[in-house]
């Protein structure tokens, strides 16, 4: 199995406070951001690989950081693109990175962004009881009104995802997607058919809707801490609270 993490933003949100650094390399309590996805990923037994897709404009930052980890098998990938015009969103850049990986591999995604306490074991326990299906971590963020950035989903008993909308104007409830996906390998195919048909490449959301309506869907929920750093807000949240 293969990890990428999606570290290709140029955080416009974050522009006045982080100027020329990525939203992954943001340190938070003296460590970047993606130091604390890569120690859950030490947690996923038979991983081989953690690929990190980032830009042209930060491919040397990464590369730097890397050799941080010399411990474990990093690669950076540079997806090419050197303005948030160019960018190729986050369903672009597995696209990217898969079409250049014809290996046969499952695949675990966590966008560059997320961070959180709990570890990822619980998570990869339940993915593989699932028969081959894609699991999906998923968060109660205890809000419902602040549910409409994020893509909203309702569990059945069994854990299968029954309802998935993205970014609603008016959520059902605060259960929310966190970028976190388990894809088997017998699931890559689905990629490329929905590029063809809907040529939308921005947000993973999007994609994960258009999955639940081809093949089951389950949701894991995490606990613990969860913070998305996309705003000046949960960047300074997550550096007074995460710990």
């Amino acid at each position: 199995m293969k990890a990428l993490i999606l570290a290709a933003g140029y955080g416009t949100r974050l522009a006045s406070v982080i100027k020329d650094t990525s939203k992954s390399l943001i340190p938070i309590n003296g460590r970047p951001l993606i130091d604390y996805i890569v120690c859950r990923l030490k947690d996923v037994e038979s991983l081989t690989d953690i690929v990190v897709v980032t830009n042209n404009k930060f491919y040397t930052s990464f590369k730097q950081w890397a050799k941080t980890h010399q411990d474990l098998n990093i690669r950076i990938v540079n997806d090419k693109t050197s303005t948030p015009h160019q960018r190729l969103g986050s369903v672009g850049d597995i696209h990217f990175v898969w079409k250049q990986e014809r290996e046969a591999d499952d695949w675990l995604i966590i966008g560059g962004d997320n961070l959180f306490d709990q570890n990822l074991k619980d998570f990869m326990r339940f993915a593989l009881k699932q028969d081959s299906a894609i699991t999906i971590g998923v968060y109660d963020i205890h809000d419902t009104q602040a549910a409409s950035k994020f893509g909203v989903v309702a569990l059945d008993s069994n854990k299968k995802v029954i309802s998935f909308e993205e970014k609603p104007s008016l959520p059902v409830s605060s259960l929310i997607t966190m970028c976190l996906y388990y894809f088997p390998k017998t699931t890559r195919a689905y990629l490329q058919e929905y590029v063809s048909q809907s040529g939308a490449l921005d947000a993973a959301g999007s994609y994960i809707q258009w999955l639940c309506r081809k093949k089951d869907v389950y949701g894991f929920q995490f606990g613990g801490k969860w913070y998305d750093i996309g705003s000046l807000e949960s960047l300074q949240d997550a550096q007074e609270h995460f710990r």
